[in-house]
């Protein structure tokens, strides 16, 4: 019996070591934009079981900061809606768009349950468009960091700035340097809504310090009844920003009236155990 667990437990990893194989080499031959910062399906489900409505300070503090705003409100890289839908529960106008069909496709069902007809669309952040100006941009935690070059993120901080009415406000989070250093693999577990077990293993597989970027690739597992049903792969990048680089890019941009706050205390004072920082500009 120990040898045929043993047996069993070793074709289980090498069915998943060669599944894992398949999905990288059918990653790397699609063009670098499709591959990288996907949230497919398993990411997506995983994101609402990690943090679900009012789970993370970003919200409280993001409608703090719109409270009596009646302008409308975009949000790019909305998601499946963790931060958009309390802000049309909180009586705001509000649109989103995301690069994930996943992801919007779960945002469109959770408006629904919630009772909202949201505008909704698939764009990205170096072209999205509209035919109307918006009062507020958001983008809270992590969206603005997943813009690896630098002349790729102050392209879109035009676009924002042309997006937005005239002293229209942009509230962004960004993630600063001291995290540019490896921590280490992330490895969680989480139980689904129909018992599966889902599992992600986050491994840095790059650091660019002149760059201030980094380069990970997530495993994404669903298992049911100790059996492996499905595996996917996301690979990741991200820039990380200096207060002082982004408050200058802020201006060359066009923006003006530049606050800072860090970890969502306003008031705050950061430092080096800071982990993120929000940034609130006006455009003139």
């Amino acid at each position: 019996m120990k040898m045929l667990a043993a047996w069993f437990r070793k074709s289980a990893c090498d069915i998943r070591f060669f599944c894992s194989s398949l999905i990288e080499t059918s990653l790397m031959t699609q063009p670098v934009a499709a591959r990288v910062n996907r949230y497919g399906s398993i990411a997506t489900e995983i994101y609402d079981l990690d943090k679900p409505f009012h789970r993370l300070p970003d919200t409280a503090f993001y409608l703090s900061r719109l409270e009596g705003e009646t302008g409308e409100i975009l949000e790019p890289g909305c998601g499946s809606g963790r931060t958009l839908i309390p802000l049309l529960e909180a009586g705001h106008r509000a649109a989103g768009f995301d690069t994930s069909a996943d992801m919007l496709t779960r945002c469109r069902e959770r408006c629904a349950k919630h009772g909202f007809a949201a505008d909704l669309s698939q764009q990205s952040l170096s072209d999205f468009t509209y035919e109307r100006k918006f009062a507020v941009i958001i983008l809270p935690v992590s969206t603005f960091t997943l813009i690896p070059e630098f002349a790729d993120a102050s392209g879109v901080l035009k676009r924002f700035h042309a997006a937005l009415q005239k002293s229209g406000r942009l509230i962004f989070d960004i993630t600063p340097l001291a995290s540019l250093p490896d921590r280490g693999p992330d490895r969680r577990h989480w139980t689904a809504a129909n018992g599966d077990l889902l599992t992600l293993e986050g491994v840095r597989t790059g650091t660019d310090f002149l760059k201030q970027t980094i380069q990970a690739r997530y495993r994404y597992e669903r298992w049911r009844d100790g059996v492996l049903i499905d595996s996917q792969i996301d690979l990741m990048q991200q820039r990380f920003w200096g207060v002082d680089e982004m408050r200058l890019l802020l201006q060359a941009c066009g923006f003006r009236e530049v606050i800072v706050t860090p970890d969502y205390r306003p008031g705050g004072v950061a430092s080096a155990a800071t982990r993120g920082l929000t940034f609130e500009a006006r455009s003139v």
